[in-house]
C-alpha cells in the first residue's frame, strides 16, 4: 500500500475509533487530565484527537514494516548523525549497551532503523502474545531487518549467553509491573509502579545504558535519537532506584515536548501504592 493511502485510510480509521466506536476515549481522557492538570478541557479534547490521529497512524505503519524496503525504513525513520557517530565510537571500543525507551513515536520502526544502521546487533525484550498467530506476525515484523527477540523471563539467562557478543539490549520501560513488586515514583504528576529490570542488569552486568528518544518530524517521519546525555553509567547510581528515576525522568521529558505520541490507551495507572 503507498504511504498516501495508507494515510488515506488511516483518517478512516481514526473517523471509526474517535467518532463512532470510541475506543478507550474515558481511559485516554483521564490519563490525560491527571498528567497535564494545568490544561484546559479544551486544549485535552484536542490532545486527544492528535493523539488518535498518531494511533490510527501508527497501528498502519507498523503492518507497513511487512513490504517496506530498507531505504524507505530509513527515510521515513532516520537516526540521528550524533548517534551514528556514538554508537560506532561504543562499537570500536567494544562495548555492549543497553537502550532503554517508552513506547512513544514510532518505537517499531526505530528497532529496524537501529538494526539496519548501528554496528550492534539489537535484541528486543518482549512479552509472547496470547495469540499464536498474531504473535507470529509480530514475530516476523520484529525480526525482518535483522532484529533479535528476547522472552521476557530469559532476559539474564539470554544476555549471559550472549555476553561477548557486541550486542544492544533493548527494554520498553514503561509497562506497567505488578504493584507488590514494583518501584514507585511520581511519573506525570502521578504515584507510578515501575519495573526495575533494566536497572538489575545493567548493575550486574555493569553494562552502559542509553535513553532512546523516537521523535516525530512529520506526518509518517520519525528520528532516532541517543546522545551523550541520555547516558546512565551504572556505577554512578548507589541508591536502588536512582537508576530506574534517571531514565524515567528522561522519557517524561520526551513526553512533555510530543505528548500526543505516547500510548495514552495503555492503563499505566491501573494499579495504585498500597
Amino acid at each position: 500500500m503507498p504511504f498516501p493511502i495508507l494515510y488515506f485510510v488511516s483518517d478512516i480509521f481514526y473517523v471509526v475509533l474517535y467518532h463512532i466506536i470510541g475506543y478507550r476515549k474515558k481511559v485516554v481522557m483521564h490519563n490525560l487530565r491527571n498528567s497535564f492538570p494545568q490544561k484546559t478541557e479544551l486544549e485535552l479534547s484536542i490532545l486527544q484527537k492528535q493523539f488518535y490521529r498518531y494511533f490510527c497512524d501508527l497501528f498502519l505503519e507498523t503492518l507497513k514494516t511487512l513490504t517496506i524496503s530498507k531505504d524507505a525504513m530509513l527515510r521515513h525513520c532516520s537516526i540521528s548523525k550524533e548517534s551514528v557517530v556514538l554508537l560506532n565510537k561504543l562499537a570500536t571500543e567494544g562495548k555492549s549497551i543497553l537502550l532503554v525507551m517508552g513506547h512513544q513515536g514510532n518505537w517499531e520502526w526505530a528497532g529496524n532503523t537501529f538494526s539496519i544502521v548501528a554496528p550492534h546487533q539489537l535484541y528486543v525484550i518482549y512479552h509472547p502474545l496470547g495469540n499464536r498467530h498474531f504473535d507470529k506476525l509480530m514475530y516476523k515484523m520484529r525480526t525482518r531487518f535483522g532484529t533479535k527477540l528476547i522472552p521476557m523471563k530469559d532476559t539474564f539467562k539470554s544476555m549471559m549467553r550472549n555476553k561477548n557478543e557486541l550486542s544492544a539490549t533493548a527494554f520498553i520501560a514503561d509497562q506497567t509491573p505488578q504493584p507488590q513488586s514494583a518501584h514507585w515514583l511520581q511519573f506525570l504528576h502521578q504515584e507510578t509502579p515501575v519495573f526495575l529490570g533494566a536497572e538489575k542488569i545493567a548493575l550486574k552486568m555493569n553494562r552502559l545504558a542509553m535513553f532512546v528518544s523516537v521523535k516525530k518530524i512529520k506526518r509518517g517521519y520519525y528520528e532516532l535519537c541517543v546522545n551523550e546525555k541520555g547516558i546512565l553509567r551504572p556505577e554512578t547510581f548507589t541508591r536502588e532506584g536512582a537508576f530506574t528515576e534517571a531514565h524515567t525522568l528522561l522519557l517524561e521529558n520526551e513526553i512533555l515536548k510530543q505528548p500526543e505520541t505516547w500510548l495514552w490507551t495503555h492503563r499505566r495507572w491501573k494499579h495504585k501504592k498500597k
